[in-house]
């Protein structure tokens, strides 16, 4: 995505969860999307894209992730999201591994997907307008935002060149991609625009509590995986003296 400055396609691996990924995407946007619903006119966006109403008092829960798999018929919509997946997801899945990154793609994904209806919730309690409610949202954006913060956390010093034009480190990408998105939706608002500003920001949150939640969660591992080692290596000595005075062996111990 060239909006993220990613790294170029000749360093991106295409590493298997990645790939799944772009496969499944690609596919249900050309199969379900261009095909199904552009000719056959299968309700596709109807009933699975993110509509903040149909989640909060229709409880049509699966709508926070099928999302995510939906784009619009625009082919730079799923092209910057998808090269994005690519370019940088790449070197994230071979820092963590298959499971984790899946993880953390879905919950970033899910969790802006919830932040959004969140904030669009609160804005029409204090607005009185329903229209954010019902405007439909699709694109992996806020999985995306996720995968970007992460990037910005683990390579913050590398040089990337944003536009592919502009140099400077990671993290600094990351706070001017966050400000972008925090500019543009106090200027339209929560439910104006073409772009779910909010979403984006809510990847990112969802993103950094994701890695918040799993370093405390390692943390907790570690520290009782070494409480039991420690324990592992007490010994109990038992009657040192009788034992040894009547036998003549050693002291007795308990493991």
């Amino acid at each position: 995505m060239n909006r993220t400055g990613s790294p170029s396609f000749s360093t991106a691996p295409l590493t298997p969860a990645v790939r799944i990924l772009l496969f499944v995407t690609l596919g249900i946007w050309l199969v379900l999307q261009i095909l199904g619903e552009g000719i056959f006119h299968l309700p596709v966006m109807h009933y699975f894209s993110l509509v903040p109403e149909s989640v909060i008092e229709g409880f049509q829960i699966w709508r926070v992730v099928s999302y995510l798999f939906l784009h619009t018929t625009s082919i730079f919509h799923i092209g910057f999201n998808m090269l994005s997946l690519w370019m940088i997801g790449g070197e994230l899945e071979q820092r963590w591994g298959k499971r984790f990154f899946t993880f953390y793609y879905l919950s970033s994904g899910i969790g802006a997907a919830l932040i959004y209806c969140l904030g669009v919730a609160i804005y029409t309690v204090f607005t009185g307008s329903q229209l954010g409610l019902r405007i439909p949202v699709v694109g992996a954006s806020g999985a995306i935002f996720g995968l970007l913060l992460a990037y910005g956390l683990l390579f913050g010093e590398r040089q990337i060149y944003f536009w592919g034009i502009f140099p400077m480190k990671a993290k600094i990408l990351v706070l001017i991609m966050g400000g972008v998105e925090v500019v543009s939706l106090i200027n339209s608002g929560v439910s104006g625009g073409e772009v779910a500003n909010l979403a984006h920001i809510g990847g990112l949150i969802a993103g950094y509590l994701t890695l918040l939640g799993y370093t405390r969660f390692q943390r907790l591992q570690w520290g009782q995986k070494s409480k039991k080692r420690k324990s592992r290596n007490l010994r109990l000595v038992v009657d040192n003296e009788n034992s040894k005075g009547k036998t003549g062996e050693g002291p007795k111990y308990w493991n």
